[in-house]
């Protein structure tokens, strides 16, 4: 992920290919214009809810969604929203990012390993 782009920057680039004002972005998800200007600017962390009608408003692919948990989560300083629950029913899941962590995994390690399961997946 460039670690330049923000959540805030990530709407704003979002909302304009899709030809949206921020006032009109903000009517759709329910929120003042002010709210939707403080959030764009990164004065205000992503809120949780604002992220199930996102997708659908801005027409976001699967690769833009998971970006949009990423960063929204990276705002509030926790984790993806589209992954707790997950994580939390899959006892393996654990075991394998604490394994990851205690052996300090390299990006090319996991990789390697997200390659490996499209293969599998297949």
């Amino acid at each position: 992920m460039d670690s330049k782009i923000t959540f805030g920057s990530f709407l704003i680039d979002k909302r304009m290919e899709q030809e949206l004002s921020a006032r009109q972005l903000a009517n759709a998800l329910g929120i003042s214009a002010v709210y939707m200007c403080d959030i764009e600017k990164d004065r205000r962390p992503a809120p949780a809810d604002m992220l199930k009608n996102l997708p659908r408003i801005l027409q976001l692919s699967e690769t833009e969604i998971n970006l949009m948990h990423d960063l929204a989560a990276k705002s509030r300083n926790s984790v993806s929203a589209d992954l707790p629950e997950y994580i939390m029913e899959k006892d393996i899941v654990r075991a394998a990012l604490r394994t990851a962590k205690k052996h300090n995994i390299t990006d090319k390690q996991w990789e390697d390993f997200i390659k490996r399961i499209k293969k599998d997946s297949k």
